[in-house]
């Protein structure tokens, strides 16, 4: 509901917009700018992807390949949500003319690249260190874009509840038990 409700003040300019862009001239530009700078590169593609790839690594050598199948399967989901969106969207960038920036690539990246590790993790690391650290990556990322002046504040905003419903779906997966056996047993975890 909060990914449909920001789209359509976006598509339609209406009073959250308007606050978006308030919002935004508050805080753009505050924070240390290596700072910001480098919670930013939390959300690409060479950061994150690593990250997620030491995760599925780590579950496919204990055996869990339907685990990392589904976590893969849902960050190749990613791009092919985004890009349209920001195709059909148009939205400009809060320092730029340039279009395509709603919704923000690097939160989404960011979101379900550390979130899918977190979830793919659970069975081998205590969720008390998977799940906030997948947290505090995202945030930290969506603060760094929203400071540095990359995004609005709706566009990160939009992308939790997007990319939200992504990790929802994958935890629904990895919770439903594999058929056959031991190895099935094991693929389960």
């Amino acid at each position: 509901m909060a990914f449909a409700l920001i789209t359509w003040q976006v598509l339609a300019g209406g009073a959250l917009l308007r606050a978006d862009e308030r919002l935004d001239r508050a805080v753009v530009g505050h924070g240390p700018r290596a700072l910001t700078e480098t919670l930013t590169d939390l959300g690409s593609m060479p950061v994150a992807l690593p990250v997620l790839a030491v995760a599925l690594a780590w579950a496919l050598w204990r055996g869990a390949r339907a685990r990392v199948l589904a976590g893969a399967l849902t960050m190749a989901v990613v791009p092919a949500l985004v890009v349209p969106l920001k195709i059909w969207t148009d939205r400009p960038g809060p320092l730029t003319d340039a279009t395509g920036y709603y919704p923000s690539g690097h939160t989404a990246t960011a979101m379900v690249a550390y979130g899918t590790a977190a979830l793919v993790l659970l069975p081998y690391v205590d969720r008390r260190v998977t799940v906030p650290a997948a947290a505090l990556l995202t945030v930290a990322t969506a603060s760094g874009l929203v400071l540095r002046g990359y995004h609005w504040p709706l566009d990160v905003v939009a992308s939790g509840a997007l990319c939200g419903l992504l990790l929802l779906a994958l935890g629904a997966v990895l919770r439903i038990p594999a058929v056959g056996g031991a190895a099935g047993a094991r693929e389960s975890d």
